[in-house]
């Protein structure tokens, strides 16, 4: 072997007695990299530590010194300058902290992702076993007919919901084209506010009218959030663009085009004595055709895509429409970046996935979850106080603490990481992060921006920052929250056909708590923060749960 450091027997000054020496060793690649001491360099040294020259580290040596003396500082020496292997192994202590010390960089824990799955398996095999012997069928799949039932119409519903947004590519052509009444900024954008509030209220209504479990709701209900803001996003956005493309063509007439900047940037406050005098005529209308050029150049640039390769109106296709319906974005641009190829194993590994997490989570619900439920639900009939309708309550919520954290984490897992992957790569999607470690949050404003990236984006863009533009930031960070909060209260309300209220206020909680953990008394302590952050996630979904489901 290359590293071996085996005996040989070697024989010296010619005589015939056997002087046991290590076997040269193979050099490895690290061996090549490390300062190398010739003879020469070590004879040098043994006079440079016999003259008596300190190099700062050690004691100088005497000149009169034992040779074992010399020998011993040569060889420290020599270890310092090569760090040369010995006979027998060294360990290297350094300067270092433990992987989860909170000073420590590293930040690859796949592990225990790994061991995540692990975990699940057991459970599943845990619980098919038991299950096998109390009914002889290794899985009791109790939400299976939920699962099939109107699956057709189901489907039939969901491509009719999401081809009535293809409505918004001719509209917009009409308020491009117009130069009247039809125009973005005039009727235009009425009209488009009109039609989306119609058809959110229509498909909203629709699945309790056809009276469809909660499964199919739940589906349909996320998926209609997800298209209704994908029709938000390319309407409104491409209705930017109309109004930009209309004032550089009107800016070739220059005398009646309106001047104001394409960019508003805040302007700092001058002071009586920093204004300058009034500009001559000729420095006037140099300033005034330097701002027009100006103007005229971001207009322009307003109207390319970030990547440059398309402007508008060249967009306003059915290609470039369908690419969008299917992008796992909810912010429309004109082009996106891409990957060369569609990775096929990918798509089917990620697929696979989708319908692996789908029966976990189906096994966590029948055994962990809905067992406690109807068990409850009959306790919860026969209280006949308020102490036992809350110690029944509690009860259940502490129950359904762990199975409600597993079937959060298959949810964020399903959604996030293999349903938006497949779609990003079916369409080369390139930008894959559809999430931070939202799990290192330390308040509930931090989650919201980094475990749901998509979301998080639109509503930066479409909702708070045009409201930041009407009005001061809390009162938009305000109205942000109020409409997440009334998205999270359908789906709820969806799922268990009652609207009582409990997502939205425990939404619109979130704020006050926020303010408490940014406070200067608990600003800072992250640990701390974290782990409430943990506490009320985990409480919170089997608080949800237990309220809607038995109150």
């Amino acid at each position: 072997m290359a590293d071996s450091t085996s005996i040989e027997a070697k024989h010296e000054n010619g005589h015939g007695e056997d002087v046991l020496q290590p076997r040269a060793r193979k050099p490895t690649k690290i061996d090549f990299l490390k300062p190398q001491l010739s003879d020469e360099a070590i004879r040098n040294g043994l006079n440079e530590a016999a003259s008596g020259v300190s190099s700062g580290r050690t004691t100088p040596i005497p000149a009169d010194a034992p040779p074992s003396v010399q020998a011993s500082s040569s060889a420290r020496r020599q270890i310092r300058a090569q760090q040369k292997r010995r006979i027998f192994p060294t360990v290297e202590y350094i300067d270092r902290v433990s992987h989860f010390d909170p000073d420590s960089d590293y930040r690859d824990f796949h592990g225990f992702f790994v061991l995540f799955w692990i975990g699940l398996a057991i459970m599943v095999i845990t619980a098919g076993l038991r299950t096998y012997k109390e009914t002889g069928y290794l899985v009791k799949m109790r939400q299976w007919d939920l699962f099939t039932e109107k699956i057709w119409e189901l489907g039939l519903s969901d491509g009719a919901m999401v081809g009535s947004t293809a409505v918004s590519l001719p509209l917009h052509k009409l308020y491009m084209n117009s130069r009247g009444p039809f125009r973005w900024s005039k009727l235009g954008m009425a009209i488009q506010s009109i039609y989306q509030a119609v058809w959110l209220a229509f498909w909203t209504s629709f699945p309790f009218v056809r009276d469809w479990s909660w499964t199919a709701q739940v589906f349909f209900t996320l998926h209609l959030l997800a298209i209704f803001m994908k029709m938000h996003s390319y309407a409104f956005y491409l209705g930017h663009l109309s109004e930009t493309r209309h004032r550089l063509s009107e800016l070739d007439k220059p005398d009646t085009a309106s001047k104001a900047a394409a960019y508003r940037y805040p302007r700092p406050r001058t002071h009586l004595h920093e204004i300058d005098e009034s500009p001559s005529q000729d420095e006037l209308t140099q300033a005034n055709n330097k701002e027009i050029r100006q103007l005229r150049e971001d207009l322009a640039l307003e109207l390319a895509s970030p990547l440059g390769h398309v402007s508008y109106p060249d967009n306003l296709t059915w290609p470039n429409f369908v690419d969008f319906i299917f992008c796992p974005t909810l912010c429309y641009e004109i082009e996106y970046p891409r990957t060369p190829r569609i990775r096929w194993l990918e798509v089917f590994y990620k697929t696979l996935a989708v319908f692996g997490c789908i029966f976990l989570m189906t096994v966590t619900t029948d055994e962990f979850i809905l067992p406690v439920l109807d068990e409850s639900a009959t306790r919860l009939l026969e209280s006949k106080s308020a102490s036992d309708f809350g110690l029944i309550l509690g009860e259940t919520i502490g129950r359904l603490l762990f199975p409600f954290m597993i079937t959060f984490l298959l949810v964020f897992l399903v959604i996030f990481e293999y349903v938006l992957g497949a779609f990003a790569e079916l369409t080369r999607f390139a930008d894959r992060q559809f999430y931070a470690d939202w799990w290192n949050s330390c308040d509930w404003l931090e989650f919201s921006r980094e475990w749901n990236k998509p979301v998080h984006h639109f509503f930066r863009r479409h909702v708070y920052s045009v409201s930041k533009s009407h009005m001061s930031r809390p009162v938009a960070t305000v109205i942000t929250f109020l409409i997440s909060a009334l998205a999270h209260e359908l789906v709820m309300g969806c799922i268990t056909r009652k609207f009582r209220g409990y997502g939205f206020i425990a939404m619109m909680l979130q704020m006050p708590i926020v303010m408490v953990q940014r406070s200067r008394f608990v600003k800072g302590r992250t640990l701390l923060n974290n782990v409430l952050f943990w506490c009320s996630m985990i409480l919170g979904l089997a608080m949800m749960c237990a309220l809607y489901v038995l109150v």
